[in-house]
C-alpha cells in the first residue's frame, strides 16, 4: 500500500494540471468568441444628439442614432454633442443647445443616468475594468481548480471503483 501513496499524489497532481488546463482553454475560447471591450485601450466617445431629439422624444419616440446603453473601459471620455435645439442632459453633463459637454471614466461600474434624449429619461452606462494579464489569469484558476478538484475527485473514487469491480 505505501508504495501506491506516490501513484496516487501523481495522479491527483495530473488531474489538477488537466483541470486546470482545461479551464485555460475554456476561458481563453469564450474570451475569443466573447470579446471583450475591456481590451483595448482608453478612447475618446463621440455622441452626436441629432436635430429633432426633443420633439421625437416628447412623443415618446427614440432616436435610432443614440443607444440606449453604453459601455465603456476605465478612463475613457465621453464627448456628447448636442446638434438640437433644446438643452439636453446626461447624466451630470448639461449640454445647450449647439454646444459640448465631456464626462471622463474614472471609476469601473454600473449604472443608470438621467438622459433627456431617451424617452424612457434614462440611459445605462457601464465602465469596465481593463482585462489584464491578471484578471485573465484569475479566470483560468477561477475554472480551472474547481474542475481539477472535479477531476482529482473522479479520480479518487472512480476509478478505484472501477478497478475494484472489473478484477
Amino acid at each position: 500500500m505505501h508504495a501506491q501513496m506516490p501513484a496516487i499524489y501523481v495522479r491527483m497532481a495530473a488531474s489538477m494540471v488537466a483541470g486546470i488546463v482545461l479551464g485555460a482553454v475554456i476561458s481563453e475560447a469564450s474570451f475569443f468568441f466573447l470579446g471583450s471591450e475591456g481590451t483595448r485601450p482608453p478612447n475618446v466617445v463621440e455622441i452626436d444628439i441629432p436635430a429633432g431629439t426633443a420633439s421625437r422624444v416628447a412623443e415618446g419616440q427614440s432616436d435610432p442614432l443614440l443607444p440606449p446603453s453604453m459601455t465603456f473601459v476605465l478612463g475613457d471620455t465621453l464627448v456628447v454633442r448636442n446638434l438640437d435645439s433644446v438643452t439636453h442632459q446626461l447624466g451630470p453633463l448639461l449640454i445647450p443647445a449647439g454646444t459640448s459637454s465631456s464626462m471622463h471614466m474614472e471609476a469601473a461600474q454600473d449604472y443608470s443616468a438621467v438622459c433627456s434624449f431617451q424617452p424612457t429619461k434614462y440611459v445605462g452606462l457601464k465602465v469596465l475594468s481593463p482585462l489584464t494579464l491578471g484578471t485573465r489569469l484569475v479566470g483560468v484558476l477561477e475554472a480551472g481548480i474547481p474542475m481539477g478538484l472535479l477531476f482529482v475527485l473522479y479520480g479518487l473514487f472512480a476509478i478505484p471503483a472501477k478497478m475494484v469491480h472489473g478484477a
